[in-house]
């Protein structure tokens, strides 16, 4: 496994894809107003940023994001705790390594999502359930990054560290970690999407309080402008914490040249 760096857009890029997701909404707007799309599925854009602009100015939908964020947040927290120094661990200890790869292949390829049954019947149906979920979903992904990167020490690097007659801990903190810190930099954003999801998911199917949870409502309560309109909150959070990490990976790897991209 390999860490993938992304280059930073350019403008122009930026340019080019916030024109096209006009253009997009344009055209659902005129499809929908000539009748192509129903619009009892596909409400017009403006009649959902006209349902929108309330809920902005209320305290339900702040309170309602408040949720999501939460439990992303502590997922993400819990997740890099328990897979980061598994990881490290794993990736620097061949015969743990070889021990646990069994279990490693079986658990992570299973999709949280078919866990939800059982998760509300050990769980039940609150905010533990949801977190649950996430961390399990994040874990895998961070663990596998974390696995790799640690695993992919110069050799020269790890015969100079026990030359110099560094301990365990001192070659997994010197060492390891900063080998597996690009790795481990691109699993946390893509854990982070995924905790995103099965936040929102748990919301959505469980009920438990946020975003999905009132996506799921208005849906029901036969109110699909407001569902669209947490549908693109929803749609918002995701691109503004991927952003948000994306800058702060930059920063953190400001010395790994195939990290930086154009300025």
């Amino acid at each position: 496994m390999t860490a993938v760096h992304t280059a930073r857009p350019t403008r122009p890029g930026w340019l080019l894809a916030a024109g096209t997701v006009v253009v997009l909404l344009v055209l659902e707007e005129v499809l929908t107003r000539t009748g192509v799309l129903p619009a009892d599925y596909f409400p017009p854009v403006s009649q959902i940023v006209a349902a929108l602009l309330p809920e902005l100015a209320g305290a339900p939908l702040w309170l309602q994001l408040g949720q999501t964020l939460q439990g992303w947040f502590v997922a993400l927290v819990l997740a890099t705790a328990l897979a980061v120094p598994l990881g490290l661990l794993l990736g620097t200890v061949w015969w743990a390594r070889a021990l646990t790869r069994p279990v490693v292949e079986f658990l992570r390829p299973v999709p949280s999502v078919a866990l939800i049954p059982l998760v509300v019947l050990a769980l039940g149906t609150g905010k533990q359930s949801e977190l649950f979920l996430a961390t399990f979903a994040a874990f895998w992904q961070l663990l596998v990054a974390t696995t790799a990167g640690a695993g992919a020490v110069d050799q020269v690097t790890a015969e100079a560290a026990r030359c110099y007659g560094l301990t365990r801990a001192q070659t997994l903190r010197w060492v390891a970690l900063p080998s597996a810190l690009p790795y481990l930099m691109t699993g946390i954003r893509v854990a982070s999407a995924t905790s995103l999801i099965l936040v929102v998911t748990a919301e959505i199917i469980i009920g438990v309080p946020g975003l999905g949870a009132q996506i799921s409502l208005n849906r029901a309560g036969g109110s699909p402008d407001l569902m669209y309109a947490y549908i693109i909150v929803t749609g918002l959070l995701g691109w503004l914490i991927n952003t948000a990490l994306a800058a702060g990976e930059r920063r953190v790897l400001h010395w790994d040249a195939a990290n930086r991209g154009p300025r």
